[in-house]
Order: structure tokens, then sequence, then C-alpha cells
């Protein structure tokens, strides 16, 4: 199998591209470019000039923002086949947070001016690329109104399914072991080792999880449905 293919076949897996029209698909893994980073190598940094749209095709990308005091926000964890750097696509401006490799990478890099070309070539993907960017949105607008209204274990259930779907990127699949620790859990939710302990023992109790050294096993995805929800 070739590398083209590879790309073509990992790609495909998320609902994003598989939807593309053919001729733009073609034109993005025809632009891309292989990227491959180390385990704690950063891909870019908030405030860089931004030089392409990223696809994970391996391992664990970790988005990241950094207070002045050092305090880190852990934002997503990305995995195959996750897209991302669509913001600074359709602003041009610099990058909005930081990107890290949790392990080992492979990655797709469309660079940003073969992007651009290709979007003024045929005008009307700038469609498809807006569906990537909304698909973003609408998660963001979810995290924050769980943020109001959801208790602790809510939130978790709610990060849980996100993970376990690929933040809506996959076609047919839901991933059953979440590499994720509970420390990362606490960061991308703002809630303190110790709640989130708490709200992963109950959801065990439920029957939802099971909790594992490093990983996390979703056992029962309606059930996690279910608690997030309330019911």
């Amino acid at each position: 199998m070739s590398c083209r293919d590879t790309w073509q076949r990992v790609a495909a897996s998320g609902a994003w591209f598989a939807g593309l029209p053919a001729t733009f698909a073609d034109a993005l893994l025809s632009r891309a470019e292989p990227v491959s980073i180390s385990a704690g190598q950063r891909l870019f940094a908030r405030g860089e000039v931004p030089d392409g749209l990223y696809c994970v095709l391996s391992g664990v990308v970790r988005v990241t923002a950094t207070s002045v005091s050092g305090q880190e926000a852990l934002l997503a964890m990305l995995q195959p086949p996750q897209w991302f750097g669509e913001i600074a696509v359709f602003d041009g401006a610099p990058r909005t947070h930081d990107a890290w490799a949790q392990e080992d990478c492979e990655l797709l890099r469309v660079p940003q001016a073969a992007l651009l070309a290709e979007l003024a070539e045929r005008p009307q993907h700038w469609r498809e690329m807006g569906q990537l960017l909304t698909q973003k949105l609408r998660i963001t607008f979810a995290a924050v109104e769980e943020l109001s209204l959801l208790r602790p274990t809510q939130r978790v259930a709610g990060r849980l399914l996100l993970m376990a779907d690929g933040y809506g990127t996959w076609t047919d699949r839901s991933k059953r072991v979440l590499e994720v620790s509970q420390e990362q859990l606490g960061l991308m939710l703002a809630l303190s080792r110790q709640t989130v302990n708490q709200s992963l023992r109950e959801l065990q109790l439920r029957g939802c999880i099971k909790r594992r050294r490093a990983s996390i096993e979703v056992i029962d995805v309606h059930l996690l449905r279910a608690t997030r929800d309330g019911i």
C-alpha cells in the first residue's frame, strides 16, 4: 500500500473527509506532505504564523493554552483522523493555541499557501472548510453549556463521550479504550483530580466505564450518554 493510499484510508475514516467532494479530497491529499514529530515535541505555538491544515494519522496531539503565570489548560486530545488548524485558514491570523505531541505522531500537513491556492481556484470548497470549523464551534458551545449547567459527573461523562466519538469525527465506530489520565481530564474540564476521581468512581459503579491504570474503557456508551443527560 502506497503512502497516498494510507493517507486516504485514515482520512476517510473520519466523517468530515469522507463527506468531501472527490475533487476536493483528492486536491487535499495531492497537496499534503507528511510530518513526523516525537513525543513531547511542539508542533506549533500560540502566536506563530500559520503553516497549514493538519490531519492526525497516528498518535495523539495535545492542544493547550498557557497563562502568563505558566499554568497550562488542556483543551483537547486529538487522535486519528482528526483535522485541526482550520481557524487560521479563514483569517490568516497567528495560531490561537499550542499543539504538542503527546506521543510519537505521524501527521499530514496541507501547507497554508497551497490550501489557499486550491480554495481560490475552487471557491465552492470554502463551504466544506466552513463545515470543519462549525463542527468545532458546536463542540465549544456544548462545552460552555455543560460548564454552566451540569454537575461534575455529568461533565466527565460528556467529555468521555466526545473522546469516544473522536469529537464527532469518526464515521462508523466509537473508541472503547480512551488513553487519558485523571489529571488530563481534570485539566480539560477545570476540575480537581479528586473530583474527577470521584466522578469516575461513580461512572464505574453505574456500569458506564472501567478504570484502568492509564486509560478508561467505555463499557456502555448508551448508559454513559444517559448519565451525561441526567437520566
